[in-house]
């Protein structure tokens, strides 16, 4: 009997130690446990549609929130809700998922319900998520527009103006506000920065309104997520399993993928160095993953990697949820230490490349082809690599995987309302906060100078009125009236022709439709807030 090596630590008493993930049939010595020292070192679920990969990342959550560690996950399809409740004897697959249990060794089957925290940046099928303009910063900004580069210049340089003048970018309406601002200051910025177009502002405006309508604008704002809120445990100890509904989010998947990637960013650059734990402190899954890269610029690429690279060390875990291993770029396909590959369907030449491509980054063992095991393997079951021994990849094996304990599919309107309302975070998120940001600072200062114009205006007309005054009493009186050197100066600076019609259009500016052209130019967008 050939024993594997994750096998042999488990009969070294590392089992305990682990998340059980399946089995190879009699054979208990081949059981995969996926070891908690390890999880923060990253995996990858990956597989065709309908090959298992919903059950995969179910029983993960299940595992890794049993030994205290939260997760965070979004939930495409609809069907993860399911984690809320536990499964039934009456479930139509209970005799399949008890034969199984039984099969792989899981003595110690049963079903659970586990605690779960609904999340949805609409706000309609779970607590809102929400973040701020300037947290999400002007790369991942960039990258949800779909900006070219000389746009993304325009949005570095807003950024840069709203930080020096203490512009606080929340929402939407903060952003778009500084960016008729900026095309108003064009010339003192250009100057500065370099070219600004208002083409370019033009069309960052346009992507802006195309965001907003999709829904966008419900995510930016305030009260921002706290990391701690996804980080928690209930009172058993268990952790948290918090879940993203993202099967109406998935219309927009630019911003889909940008959302995840902010929250990875956020707990990178937020949470402290712990080394090597040993279990990870939070544990993210990233599902349809190619999202993420499909267009992705090369700087976008980059963060990620340094990210997946640099996270490790804060005690999270990314596991990256695909339908092929070719969606990962390879410097990050590389750091994905554990793995569970579903199978992968070759009907064409690139399917085939891909097949060979993802069968070599597999430890190979002796007793079967890693290529033709990973075409072969029904529903349910799965090629299966996992960290052992100092952190070495484990020799490839195939792998039963296990039943899960909570609910296989979603759970009722009703019952999601009630998990919602029973939330730790209940009422926290609700609420909009509207604070003072660049978009009620900006219109203050168009406001200021509308006011500024109207005044200057009225001491003009005062200054004239008590000239027209003043020289009709004269006149009545008889006496010649003689205007003043400086006055006589100033009339012979406007003999000319040019210089009269410029007095009269100042003078016009300086009157009623004066004033209409500075709130124009000032103040109209912020009329009607």
């Amino acid at each position: 009997m050939v024993r594997s090596e994750q096998g042999q630590e488990a009969e070294n008493g590392m089992a305990q130690d682990g998340i059980f993930i399946g089995g190879g049939g009699e054979n208990y010595a081949e059981k995969q446990h996926l070891l908690l020292k390890y999880g923060n070192r990253h995996g990858l679920v990956a597989g065709a549609t309908g090959t298992g990969k919903t059950v995969t990342l179910q029983i993960l959550a299940e595992g890794f929130s049993s030994i205290g560690v939260p997760v965070f996950l979004s939930d495409v399809k609809g069907d993860l809700s399911g984690l809320a409740r536990a499964g039934s004897p009456d479930f139509k697959l209970h005799d399949a998922f008890t034969k199984r249990a039984g099969t792989i060794g899981f003595d110690d089957y049963t079903y659970d319900a586990f605690p779960v925290t609904f999340w949805d940046l609409f706000g309609e099928a779970g607590h809102p998520v929400r973040t701020t303009v300037a947290e999400m910063g002007p790369l991942l900004f960039a990258r949800l527009l779909e900006l070219t580069e000389p746009q993304e210049g325009i949005l570095n340089i807003a950024f840069r103006v709203a930080d020096e003048q203490g512009l606080p970018l929340l929402d939407l309406k903060d952003l778009q506000s500084l960016l008729v601002w900026v095309g108003e200051n064009r010339h003192a910025l250009s100057l500065r920065y370099g070219n600004v177009s208002t083409a370019s502002i033009g069309a960052i405006q346009r992507r802006l309104l195309v965001l907003d309508n999709q829904g966008g604008s419900q995510f930016f704002g305030e009260p921002a997520l706290e990391l701690t809120d996804i980080m928690a445990t209930d009172h058993t100890g268990r952790g948290r399993i918090n879940i993203l509904a993202a099967d109406k989010l998935m219309s927009s998947p630019r911003l889909y993928a940008t959302s995840l990637l902010w929250l990875l960013s956020e707990l990178f650059e937020e949470l402290p160095e712990v080394g090597d734990p040993d279990k990870p402190r939070l544990v993210f899954f990233f599902d349809e993953a190619h999202l993420l890269f499909d267009g992705a610029p090369k700087a976008l690429v980059d963060k990620v990697e340094q990210v997946a690279r640099l996270i490790r060390s804060k005690g999270v875990g990314v596991y990256f949820v695909t339908q092929n291993p070719d969606d990962i770029p390879e410097d990050i396909l590389g750091q994905l230490g554990n793995r569970v590959q579903h199978a992968l369907r070759a009907f064409t030449a690139r399917d085939r490349k891909a097949l060979r491509m993802a069968a070599e980054t597999y430890r190979e063992n002796p007793r079967f082809s890693t290529e033709e095991a990973i075409q072969q393997v029904g529903v349910g079951e799965a090629v299966t690599s996992m960290l052992v021994a100092k952190g070495a990849p484990g020799v490839v094996e195939r792998t039963l995987i296990r039943p899960p304990s909570s609910q296989l599919g979603p759970i009722t309107e009703t019952e999601r309302r009630d998990v919602v309302n029973a939330s730790p975070v209940a009422g926290k998120y609700e609420a909009v906060k509207d604070r003072e940001s660049a978009y009620e600072v900006l219109a203050a200062r168009a406001e200021a100078a509308a006011r500024e114009a109207e005044e200057a205006e009225r001491r003009e007309e005062e200054a004239e009125a008590a000239e027209r005054e003043y020289r009709a009493g004269r006149r009545y009186s008889g006496t010649r009236v003689t205007r003043s050197s400086s006055r006589s100066t100033r009339s012979s600076r406007n003999d000319s022709f040019g210089e009269a019609m410029a007095k009269v259009v100042v003078k016009e500016l300086k009157g009623t439709t004066g004033r209409r052209i500075v709130r124009g130019i000032l103040g109209g967008l912020f009329k009607g807030r």
